[in-house]
């Protein structure tokens, strides 16, 4: 696929309003009386980005590795963290979290996370933006048994660890089960301030060198794209930074205080 496509559902926002708007179009529910979105977002500072996951990034077409990267991970983990890392879910959530390559796409629940993501490298700020909006909850109708009667008994939209360990075992489980072209979206465990803070939620497919926007595609009303252009990211950035959406309270501990002074004290100009 042309990471240059530009997508028949693609909208441009022109302000911050509009982008607060769109971020919450349909999440009206009139049968609970209340406001709450079927969406997943992410947000990329690069609008021709696709939506590749890490290992596809770092190993290419090369599926045999995803196994030994996770056993040797694995093997050699010897923190306290590690104890976490009991069933192969634990572990690949663990592994994403702390930047081994794995089939895991990152979302958040939160429209203004996507935001600071989308508008967090100054770099970037000669090209336009992206926020992705997936319907999770459609995407997950979609999945197969036994995981599709395991939604319909917790009623959740979502899984979780503990739903998908009771049915799948390993990576070549999922895969064989599942079959190639499955998604599933699913709520990490409360792992550390990091995972909480972000709302983060991740996304994995049944084979580890697919791209989800191929599914997607196929798929077109699960998504739009909502493209921040270049010329409003400093906007959104201010504003996300008043409203304290920010590395300080995404990455506790003194790296994301680090990287947040590291921008917040970049002039708009660029370095003289």
């Amino acid at each position: 696929m042309n990471s240059k496509a530009i997508y028949q559902n693609d909208h441009v926002v022109s302000s911050w309003e509009e982008l607060c708007e769109e971020v919450y179009q349909d999440s009206w529910k009139p049968g609970m009386g209340r406001y709450r979105s079927d969406y997943a977002f992410r947000g990329l500072s690069d609008s021709t980005y696709e939506l590749k996951n890490s290992f596809l990034r770092n190993c290419g077409a090369r599926p045999e590795l995803e196994y030994h990267l996770l056993r040797n991970f694995r093997k050699y983990s010897i923190s306290k963290e590690a104890q976490l890392s009991g069933s192969f879910w634990r572990a690949l959530v663990m592994a994403q979290h702390h930047g081994l390559p794995t089939r895991l796409l990152d979302w958040t629940y939160s429209p203004f996370i996507a935001m600071h993501f989308a508008t967090v490298n100054t770099d970037k700020y000669d090209l336009d933006g992206v926020i992705w909006k997936v319907d999770f909850v459609k995407a997950n109708q979609l999945i197969s048994e036994p995981l599709n009667k395991k939604l319909l008994e917790e009623k959740c939209n979502a899984f979780t660890v503990e739903m998908l360990e009771e049915n799948i075992h390993s990576l070549s489980d999922f895969d064989q089960v599942m079959g190639n072209d499955q998604v599933a979206f699913f709520e990490p465990p409360s792992m550390d301030e990091r995972i909480v803070n972000q709302f983060a939620f991740f996304s994995v497919m049944s084979n580890p060198t697919a791209i989800l926007d191929d599914w997607l595609i196929k798929h077109p009303d699960m998504f739009r794209r909502l493209i921040i252009p270049q010329k409003l990211k400093w906007e959104v950035r201010d504003k996300l930074d008043q409203a304290n959406i920010t590395e300080r309270v995404l990455f506790p501990g003194l790296d994301g205080l680090a990287h947040w002074l590291k921008r917040h004290y970049k002039p708009a100009s660029g370095p003289i």
